[in-house]
């Protein structure tokens, strides 16, 4: 039927645009679901999660579940263990993403490969030194550096203080913040005593 192809195109032309789309989207520019179903029965495209949905030749970028999450929660903000990954200041692969969500917003639920672990914030601190990134054609908001090795001596007994700790080695040792930044954020959440031994130590011998 000539609508259906006339769908599929459209599905295709919107895929393409934006890397990873939603149902409520594709229906916005005139698709059903029961387009979409029948492009997934046929290998068109690839059903990621629950009414989220990708061409199967699209380009992963190696930061792909952050943007599948994204789409779905894009109050979100990457964080902690996935915001030092995000940035290059851990060897670690999280198993899971961790995200900032406000006190009382709705929490994502898990859904297909990409496990999550929230993180509740007041709004003071999820408001604050808050990036948006773009990948695969999804905006993603990572928290900034020297607030995600703040909020990492926060939340140690969540992650680990070694996790922390490799962090704040890496950021420095890159030199992708100021020690001054990172006291500041420090101060800010309230875990300036606690990071200073740590920044004098690392910043001693120059």
């Amino acid at each position: 039927m000539p609508a259906s192809v006339t769908q599929r195109q459209i599905a295709r032309t919107v895929l393409a645009e934006r890397g990873i789309a939603r149902l409520a989207e594709l229906r916005n520019a005139g698709v059903t679901a029961a387009t979409m179903s029948r492009m997934e029965r046929n290998g068109e495209v690839v059903r990621l999660a629950r009414g989220l949905y990708q061409l199967p030749d699209a380009e992963l970028d190696a930061n792909h579940s952050l943007a599948e999450i994204a789409k779905r929660a894009p109050k979100a903000i990457i964080c902690l263990v996935s915001a030092l990954a995000f940035h290059g200041l851990t060897d670690q692969l999280p198993r899971q993403i961790w995200l900032a969500i406000g006190r009382k917003d709705w929490a994502p639920q898990p859904e297909g490969p990409a496990t999550m672990r929230i993180v509740r914030f007041t709004d003071c601190f999820l408001n604050e030194s808050v990036e948006t990134h773009v990948v695969e054609g999804v905006p993603v908001k990572v928290f900034g550096i020297a607030k995600t090795i703040a909020d990492c001596f926060r939340y140690r007994n969540k992650i680990g203080l070694s996790v922390a700790i490799e962090g704040l080695q890496e950021t420095l040792r890159q030199r992708r913040a100021t020690p001054g930044e990172i006291a500041d954020q420090a101060e800010r959440g309230g875990v300036g005593t606690v990071i200073r031994p740590y920044l004098e130590a690392l910043t001693a011998n120059g």
